[in-house]
């Protein structure tokens, strides 16, 4: 875990899924993602009404899904809105997938898929009306855009229900019907505000598989907001934590897994003496608790398996082996600790 200021304010960071829509995550014809930074934000500043909600965020942001933390009030929607060009930056801008915000907002929106919180279907509506039709606002032609909207709303389990009012549908199939209104034209990138918000278990298991399919896939790449941090570590590889308008910390957490692997907590049988000086004598750091229980940090050049091969050289048996890790609840709880105004 590291802060905004030293991980990224100078850019530094320490094919089609079976099943899914012939369409893609991706517009037809492009290649898998490069390695554009999916976010760039140059100072970035909103104002309403004279009140600041957005205050200089800096930074640089590549991975292929980006989860965005904070309590209510921090900025996340507003900062996902002003990406989408909903409202004009007062100060600094962005840049997403290497376009500027306030002079190609059009190409952005039209390479971008955005599911948002609340509900925004037109009242009668059946899905395949309404999920062609936003194919069609996107730049679809015609033919091909109701194709992908079948295509895509049999993908997400909604094939019987697609010629139904959208307002007789529960709270899962709105939340599926807007992540097929957000992914129907192929975006190469998908903004997701809340996405398993009211869902039930299997709701949520179903939107997260979806989502990840989509991640993996290797054709978009994904801003989720969510206030449940277990979605965005899911999801996410990424993980920027807002607070008061200002970025608090940055986590990238396929760095933080790899680091966390070297801190380990096991517990051994038998006569433990000649197993910790060999342990010590390769460069572990040791803290022993009682004859059985020993906390290990590992030297970089040492895997795990090392542990097993020194146990049986001595007599020693592993009874227990387990990691020591930060959760995202901690770093998030850590990051609330920041004083407000801070960076």
């Amino acid at each position: 875990m590291r802060t905004m200021g030293t991980a990224i304010s100078n850019g530094k960071k320490s094919g089609r899924q079976d099943g899914a829509p012939t369409g893609k995550m991706g517009s037809a014809g492009e290649s898998p993602m490069t390695t554009t930074p999916t976010i760039e934000l140059h100072n970035l500043s909103v104002t309403f009404a004279g009140r600041p909600i957005l205050k200089q965020l800096d930074g640089k942001l590549s991975g292929k899904a980006i989860g965005l933390l904070g309590p209510n009030g921090a900025g996340k929607s507003t900062l996902m809105q002003t990406l989408l060009g909903f409202h004009q930056p007062s100060g600094g801008t962005a840049e997403i997938l290497g376009m500027d915000i306030r002079t190609h907002i059009r190409e952005i929106r039209h390479r971008i898929g955005y599911m948002p919180e609340n509900d925004s279907f037109i009242a009668g509506m059946s899905a395949i009306r309404l999920v062609r039709l936003m194919g069609e606002l996107s730049g679809l032609p015609k033919n091909e855009a109701l194709e992908r909207a079948h295509e895509t709303l049999f993908y997400l389990g909604m094939g019987e229900a697609r010629y139904r009012p959208v307002g007789t549908y529960s709270l899962g199939m709105k939340q599926m019907t807007k992540l097929a209104v957000a992914t129907v034209h192929g975006p190469k990138m998908l903004v997701l505000d809340e996405p398993t918000n009211g869902l039930d278990a299997n709701a949520r298991m179903r939107m997260i598989e979806i989502i990840r399919s989509i991640r993996d896939s290797g054709h978009t790449q994904l801003i989720l907001s969510s206030h449940l941090l277990r979605d965005v570590e899911e999801c996410c590889d990424e993980v920027l934590i807002l607070k008061a308008g200002r970025i608090v910390t940055y986590c990238n957490l396929e760095e933080e897994r790899r680091t966390n692997r070297k801190f380990l907590n096991v517990e051994a049988l038998g006569d433990t003496g000649s197993f910790l000086r060999m342990a010590e004598e390769l460069g572990y750091e040791l803290a022993v608790n009682g004859t059985r229980k020993i906390k290990m940090i590992l030297p970089s050049e040492v895997e795990v398996w090392d542990l097993y091969r020194m146990a049986a050289d001595t007599g020693v048996q592993i009874r227990k082996l387990d990691y020591k890790r930060d959760s995202l609840q901690d770093i998030f709880l850590k990051a609330m600790e920041t004083p407000d105004g801070s960076l």
